[in-house]
């Protein structure tokens, strides 16, 4: 989906007027006034992922956690996209620290599910993604790296399947990184919830500890955010199990971009031989 597409859609479910694009990924983000409205990919369970993270936005704010607010109750629609609407955060004071985000997933990681008459939070499909983003991908990229990120998939899916957590099982973010929290004047607020599930609380520990070997980030910084969390997820024996599927998913995600953009190819290419040659220091760039 390009702005052009993203476009068409806000004009289709009635959001006319002055839209600023703020992201294009894997929704088109836009500022309207107050509001900001995500345009979500036409897709099968798309709109019901976007239903979900409305319904995870008003549980937050039951529950007290600094949260991006819904401003409607349910996703509009068009030619099968999602859009959802959401006050318009305050402005950034400054960037997002990864310990600023240990705080908002230690407060996350101590609710208890919610109520079950609510609605229920699903497993972490971290792999769940993968076979989507190659068909998106086509044929700009080697059917042979096809092949052999859908077996690292189901290899991965596997032993992910066979891990014994060290922390309780609950309530997690699912893509727990600092470009994942808004700093405004009122403190670090968590956005993107469409990931939330309840599953290994170490699924949120292992994105910074791979920050930190992948993609450089500073190891005082991720430092900070043990400190703060207050437990290293790297000294859990299924750390490994869950970067490696993480990594997978991660490949896969840039694949999708590859057919319009040389920049997104030149990083699949890039992570794909680093699998592959299973060097873990080869340097990935946030895409």
């Amino acid at each position: 989906m390009d702005e052009a597409r993203a476009r068409q859609v806000l004009e289709g479910v009635g959001l006319t007027g002055d839209a600023r694009l703020l992201s294009l990924g894997e929704n088109a983000v836009f500022a309207l006034g107050d509001l900001v409205a995500k345009v979500g990919r036409s897709a099968p369970g798309l709109i019901g992922r976007a239903g979900h993270e409305v319904k995870i936005a008003e549980w937050l704010a039951e529950s007290g956690v600094p949260a991006v607010r819904a401003a409607e109750p349910k996703p509009r629609v068009f030619e099968g996209h999602p859009v959802t609407v959401w006050h318009r955060l305050g402005a950034s004071v400054r960037p997002a620290e990864p310990a600023d985000l240990a705080g908002l997933i230690r407060l996350v990681h101590q609710l208890p599910s919610p109520p079950a008459e609510s609605f229920v939070l699903p497993r972490r499909e971290l792999l769940g993604g993968v076979n989507r983003w190659l068909r998106l991908a086509g044929d700009a990229i080697d059917p042979a790296d096809v092949e052999f990120l859908r077996a690292r998939r189901a290899a991965f899916s596997e032993e992910v399947g066979q891990l014994t957590p060290h922390l309780p099982k609950g309530p997690i973010h699912g893509d727990a990184l600092p470009r994942n929290v808004l700093v405004t004047a009122d403190g670090p607020v968590l956005v993107d919830l469409e990931t939330f599930s309840s599953d290994f609380r170490e699924h949120d520990l292992v994105v910074m500890a791979l920050s930190r070997d992948r993609y450089g980030l500073d190891p005082a910084a991720y430092d900070s955010f043990v400190g703060v969390y207050g437990w290293d997820v790297r000294e859990w024996d299924g750390c490994a199990v869950l970067r490696g599927a993480r990594e997978t998913a991660s490949c896969a995600w840039v694949a999708q971009h590859a057919p319009s953009n040389p920049k997104a190819l030149a990083e699949f290419e890039r992570r794909v031989a680093s699998l592959r040659d299973g060097d873990p220091s080869v340097r990935w760039y946030p895409f």
